[in-house]
Parts: C-alpha cells; sequence; structure tokens
C-alpha cells in the first residue's frame, strides 16, 4: 500500500469514528431531552421542597447598617413551605434591604439567617438560587422584543448538538414553555409573540413561571402589582397563591394591604426600618393592617391638623376623624 493510500484509509478510519461519536451523542442528547421532559422540572442538584408548613427561612432580629446608616434592624419572620408571608410597609420602610438580603445582594450585619436549618451568610444572588431562594424584581428582567420562550429561558438557554454544529433547542424551549405556563393556569395564544405584547400581569406570571421552573422554592415578589390596575392585579394575585399551591414558600412585598391579605397566610410589618410584629392571619383584620401602616398617632396629628385649618365641619376631616376613632375602637 502506498503512502497516499495509507493517509487515505487512515482519513475514512477517523471520519467513521467522528459520525458514530456524533450519532451516539445526538441520541444522548434526545434522550436526556426526553427525560427532562418526563421529569419534574427540579434536578438532582436542587433542594427539594419541604413538606407544606417546614420553615425553610428564618431570621431572628436581623439587621443591617451602611456604615453608621441604620437600614433594617430587629427583624424577625419565617418564610414556610407553602405559605405566603407579607411584607407591608410604606416607602422608606426598609422592605428593599430586607428582600436584598433574603436574595443574598446585601450581606446582614446583624442577627441569624437560617435556611433549611443552617445558619447562612448569603455572598452573591448566585448563591441564594442555589438554595432555591428566587426574586423577582418589579422591572422583570425581560426583553420586550424577544418572544416568550426565548424570555422564559433567558441566560439559561438549552442547545443541542456538537461542535461547530452546536444551536439552541427550539423546539425544546417552546415545548417547555407551554407546559410550564400551563401548569401556573396560564394558556397563552402564542409562546412566538413578543413578550412585550402581554399585559403586566401576564408579564409577572412569566417571570414566577420562569423562577418555579428553574428550581425555586422560595419566591421573593418585588411589589408585583405596584404599577398595575385592578383586574392585573387580581391576576398577579391568582398567581401567587397557584405558587403557595405548588408548596412554595412566598414572599410578598407589597404596601397595599387590601392586596396582601386575601393572599397572605402571615404578616410582618416595617416602619422606619423596624418590624412592627409579625402576625399570623388569624389575628389581623385588614382594618388592622391599614391602621397600623398608616399609624394611627399620625392619622390624629393630621385630622387635627386640617381641623384648625379646614374647620371641623369640612367632609374630609370629618371622614379622617371617623376612621381614627373606628381604629382606637
Amino acid at each position: 500500500m502506498s503512502e497516499d493510500e495509507k493517509v487515505s484509509a487512515t482519513g475514512k478510519r477517523i471520519g467513521r469514528v467522528a459520525r458514530e461519536y456524533a450519532t451516539q451523542q445526538a441520541k444522548e442528547a434526545a434522550q436526556k431531552r426526553e427525560q427532562e421532559l418526563t421529569e419534574p422540572t427540579t434536578t438532582g442538584s436542587d433542594p427539594a421542597i419541604p413538606p407544606r408548613g417546614t420553615p425553610i427561612i428564618e431570621v431572628t432580629d436581623i439587621g443591617k447598617s451602611y456604615g453608621r446608616v441604620i437600614a433594617l434592624r430587629d427583624v424577625t419572620t419565617s418564610v414556610k413551605a407553602g405559605e405566603v408571608t407579607c411584607v407591608l410597609g410604606d416607602n422608606g420602610a426598609g422592605k428593599s434591604t430586607f428582600i436584598k438580603i433574603l436574595a443574598g445582594a446585601h450581606q446582614h450585619t446583624e442577627g441569624k439567617f437560617v435556611v433549611d436549618g443552617e445558619e447562612r451568610h448569603l455572598s452573591s444572588p448566585r448563591d441564594a438560587l442555589g438554595l432555591g431562594i428566587a426574586t423577582v424584581y418589579q422591572d422583570l428582567a425581560v426583553v420586550p422584543l424577544m418572544p416568550v420562550w426565548r424570555n422564559f429561558f433567558l441566560g439559561s438557554e438549552p442547545v443541542k448538538g456538537i461542535w461547530p454544529a452546536r444551536r439552541l433547542d427550539v423546539e425544546f424551549m417552546k415545548k417547555t414553555t407551554r407546559t410550564e405556563l400551563l401548569a401556573m393556569g396560564i394558556d397563552l395564544r402564542d409562546v412566538d409573540q413578543p413578550i412585550g405584547t402581554l399585559s403586566g400581569g401576564e408579564r409577572q406570571c412569566v417571570a414566577i413561571a420562569r423562577a418555579v421552573y428553574f428550581g425555586a422554592r422560595v419566591l421573593i415578589l418585588d411589589e408585583p402589582t405596584a404599577a398595575l390596575g385592578v383586574k392585573q392585579s387580581g391576576v398577579v394575585l391568582k398567581y401567587i397563591a397557584k405558587a403557595r399551591d405548588r408548596g412554595l414558600g412566598v414572599v410578598f412585598i407589597t404596601h397595599n394591604p387590601h392586596h396582601a391579605y386575601p393572599v397572605g397566610d402571615r404578616f410582618m410589618l416595617l416602619r422606619r426600618g423596624r418590624s412592627m410584629g409579625d402576625f399570623p392571619k388569624a389575628e389581623l383584620t385588614v382594618q388592622d393592617l391599614t391602621s397600623m401602616m398608616a399609624g394611627g398617632a399620625e392619622l390624629e396629628s393630621l385630622a387635627h391638623e386640617l381641623e384648625r385649618t379646614m374647620g371641623s365641619s369640612n367632609e374630609m376631616v370629618a371622614e379622617l376623624k371617623a376612621e381614627v376613632e373606628g381604629d382606637a375602637q
């Protein structure tokens, strides 16, 4: 056999081995995709969702200081599987600081932060995600002109094939997006439509379903109904209840007690960086929540001030005094 024939034969053998390897890789990838479609969405490395009522996160006297500025102090509450913990407070109450600690964006400087019975000091949001703690912020981190399925897998796109022919597994992403949204009760007309064409409530629900799919056990929602109308707020509250019914622990951040009370199981109120208490639903009414957030003393002082300037016969003054008297009773 000549030298050229030897080289040709060697090239053929290498080509045959490469084709066999590519075929085997394709079969394994197809089997893996089929397994992902038939098994639960959490992987073996994701922490499992504990039984309903089991504490996942417990914070005790937690606080955060920036030098000599105290942003949060003496906050105690828990987040349990299958329950909604509502964190209420007016602007500047410390809600954002609190969720940043839970999400791993900031480290606490006081108190204890316990996850699954073990004290933790999270150094980044990636640490929180590794423990199954996902945060959905008000801006949602979506690209309005991209389809729903692209936004669902944004930053975590599955691929198929081997290099150099590796490409996005579009079929898997579309099918999974449709399946996961249906599991949350969201029936979209078409997952190919740009997410910017959805309503504000529907975009919030896509973000919630995305967090659940990628292994969230605790779902932190930062003011999800703040910029929504009455109908769309109701849609979001329905999907918060859906997430709770699937066994997730939900932290619902809001300044609206009328949104929190229908879905909440526990209520933690913040004012000026301090906790006013952590209450189960059985101990409070929506009127109690409203009064505690507004501050009875502040309302009474405002009523007296308006009475001096506008007169006791003014309709607004009368309504405010009646509300203060009702709270006192």
